[in-house]
């Protein structure tokens, strides 16, 4: 069968996306695979802050973070409207430096406060990011093609390269068993003039609070709820998340709701994995999945390590 790329990336979400765009600004013929429009994939419903949260491995995630933050610090000065990405100020509840990672010291401007962590942050409108990111492919040649790999051997007998953006999907694909889905359930509401974000997470809990001041509305969160894949927002649920959100800005309370969102993080045992392996046939596969709650905040880090395998 003839080869119809240089690479087939399977995923087409931020990160496969990201990893998509590295490759093709590289010079090779690049094709994604990806069952699900871009608008319906799982990072088309994340809050879309900028923070390594939930996700491991602690020595590296630190890195890509900030190889990421400084590619959306130049695309926010490009115009949010063009590329999805905006700085907003907030504050991180109780957090504090101490208790991060040496990453931590590399945040511009970033204060504590009595709250916590006062600091301004890349904020994303993933919608606008995902098809700014289709359109940036397509200008360097790349394409985007609506379709589900039954396997990675598919790919290979039309690429002699392939990479793995599946996210939960590896699970299956792979297979491995280390990756579990973490739900994550999202209130939007009109906003009644919330200008800065807000979070206050607890790791013991499924429950944390967030909100996020987006184009489109207030995004309020959220759960961590592991290994339920219920892709139907609850309604109980729901109030919860607005009641949370309320107690730290009361004028929530009555705004009017305007949408629900559902997503399942792509939680995987040891973290993020990059890494190489043959194909039967000669053909290289490259892994890039795995990245839980923190896919936006990562990706283009990890699309570079991704590329680097490449060669």
């Amino acid at each position: 069968m003839a080869q119809e790329a240089d690479v087939i990336v399977v995923g087409g979400g931020v990160i496969g996306l990201t990893t998509a765009v590295t490759l093709a600004e590289r010079g090779l013929r690049v094709r994604v695979w990806s069952r699900d429009p871009a608008g319906a994939t799982t990072s088309a419903v994340a809050g879309a802050l900028w923070w390594p949260y939930r996700i491991e491995p602690a020595e590296r995630v630190g890195a890509w973070s900030l190889e990421t933050l400084a590619v959306y610090e130049e695309l926010a000065a490009a115009g949010p409207g063009e590329t999805g990405v905006r700085l907003v100020a907030g504050v991180h509840s109780g957090e504090r430096f101490a208790a991060l990672g040496p990453w931590a010291a590399e945040l511009k401007g970033a204060v504590e406060v009595a709250e916590g962590l006062r600091v301004v942050l890349p904020l994303l409108d993933m919608l606008v990011h995902l098809a700014w990111l289709e359109r940036r492919l397509v200008a360097a040649g790349g394409a985007v093609e609506r379709r589900a790999a039954a396997g990675f051997g598919e790919a290979a007998e039309r690429s002699p390269v392939v990479v793995n953006c599946t996210g939960l999907g590896a699970r299956e694909l792979v297979p491995d068993a280390g990756v579990r889905a973490v739900r994550g359930q999202l209130v939007v509401v009109e906003n009644p003039g919330v200008e800065e974000w807000f979070t206050e997470a607890d790791s013991a809990s499924a429950a944390t609070t967030y909100f996020f001041p987006q184009p489109g509305g207030l995004v309020l969160g959220g759960t961590a709820e592991a290994d339920d894949e219920r892709r139907e927002p609850d309604p109980v649920t729901a109030r919860e998340i607005v009641a949370r959100c309320a107690r730290v800005r009361p004028e929530i309370a009555g705004a009017r709701v305007l949408g629900h969102r559902v997503g399942l993080r792509p939680v995987r045992e040891g973290g993020v994995r990059i890494r190489a392996e043959a194909l039967p046939g000669g053909g290289l596969l490259v892994h890039n999945y795995g990245h839980g709650g923190a896919g936006v905040t990562v990706a283009w880090g990890c699309a570079r390590a991704a590329a680097a395998l490449v060669g």
